[in-house]
């Protein structure tokens, strides 16, 4: 290959002008794209910390906080003590059924433990549940007039029946049926997706929150709730721990992992119309969890008396009596639903 040759008037032109340069007295300084950093540059965090709407908790992302809610029907008869999983749930309704009995509406968001349990059938409850969290139904079976209605709407009910999606149930060796049913919950939001097509993310309205836990002056040290004749529900105020302590029949509720006793950062008494319902199975209530109705909200020692109100589509929001918003203590919140006759102590 012929070397490459500069033609002579372009060589000599690009000498004359170094020269030139050369021989300036004032030659021109050249100035950096970027001036010298006298300290590190810092870059801003965006604006907002992503948080649980349900917790009120920092998240690890924005993304994280639409993922699926999961609502989970709990038993608690004396022999479902103690469940598992109960600790890890961001919400959890407590609703009278059959018997004086009660049963739990689990939402799990933020946490999701791979043992929850022991799971039982759906009640009327959990058609509200489901609509205002926008979120997976897991259960086992169900009054026919209540999994007619699940059926009817798939789009509406998004429902995980163990019935017609058992492999991510099974039975536990350790109790006797049927308290022994339990469920892993990475599982069920997999198979939701994969195997029933739904959603795998949807967005929810959470509660409000303070920014952070606020020291108060406790003025509410317990609170008992007579759920039934059979079941009275004790919360004490911890002010170290900043938590509310849960007893049934003044004994520990406790968790069966942990063998810790189960808290709550925040306890709320909703009260609202318990009636029959008309279905298959007798004894089944249908408790109305839309509307309005009156409300007392225990948060940091505190007890904030006023009102709930909820529609089909979005939890309840609480307020107080003049109508300003109750502020959640930023944690996990469980209600308790009774009727609108019963009373509650207070001390």
């Amino acid at each position: 290959m012929r070397p490459r040759i500069v033609p002579i008037t372009l060589a000599v032109a690009l000498a004359a002008a170094v020269v030139a340069l050369a021989g300036c007295k004032a030659a021109a300084t050249i100035e950096a794209a970027w001036p010298a950093a006298s300290t590190e540059r810092v870059v801003p965090k965006p604006v907002g910390t992503p948080r649980w709407p349900l917790t009120g908790l920092e998240a690890p992302s924005p993304e994280a906080t639409s993922i699926r809610v999961v609502s989970v029907k709990i038993e608690n008869s004396p022999a479902a003590r103690p469940q598992t999983g109960l600790d890890k749930a961001d919400v959890v309704y407590e609703v009278i059924a059959e018997g004086g009995i009660t049963r739990f509406d689990c939402l799990f968001q933020s946490q999701a433990p791979s043992v929850v349990g022991p799971v039982r059938s759906c009640r009327p409850p959990d058609l509200y549940v489901i609509q205002q969290y926008h979120s997976l139904l897991a259960h086992v079976g169900g009054p026919k007039a209540i999994r007619t209605i699940l059926a009817s709407d798939t789009k509406r009910y998004n429902d995980m029946d163990e019935f017609f999606n058992p492999a991510s149930y099974w039975r536990s060796s350790k109790r006797a049926a049927p308290h022994n049913m339990y469920l892993n919950m990475t599982k069920l939001r997999g198979f939701a997706t994969t195997k029933r097509g739904y959603p795998a993310t949807e967005t929810i309205t959470g509660f409000e929150f303070a920014k952070a836990s606020v020291a108060t002056t406790p003025t509410v040290t317990s609170i008992t709730v007579p759920m039934s004749a059979s079941n009275k529900v004790g919360w004490r105020w911890n002010a170290t721990s900043g938590t509310y302590a849960r007893s049934i029949n003044g004994r520990a509720h406790v968790d069966a992992v942990s063998g810790k006793q189960l808290t709550a950062r925040n306890v709320i008494v909703m009260w609202a119309r318990i009636t029959p319902y008309a279905g298959d199975k007798k004894g089944v209530v249908n408790i109305a969890l839309t509307g309005s109705g009156r409300a007392s909200v225990f948060v940091r020692g505190q007890r904030f008396d006023g009102t709930w109100e909820a529609g089909t589509d979005a939890p309840p929001q609480f307020k107080t009596a003049d109508g300003v918003p109750v502020k959640l203590d930023p944690g996990n919140t469980w209600i308790q639903v009774i009727n609108t006759t019963q009373k509650i102590v207070i001390k």
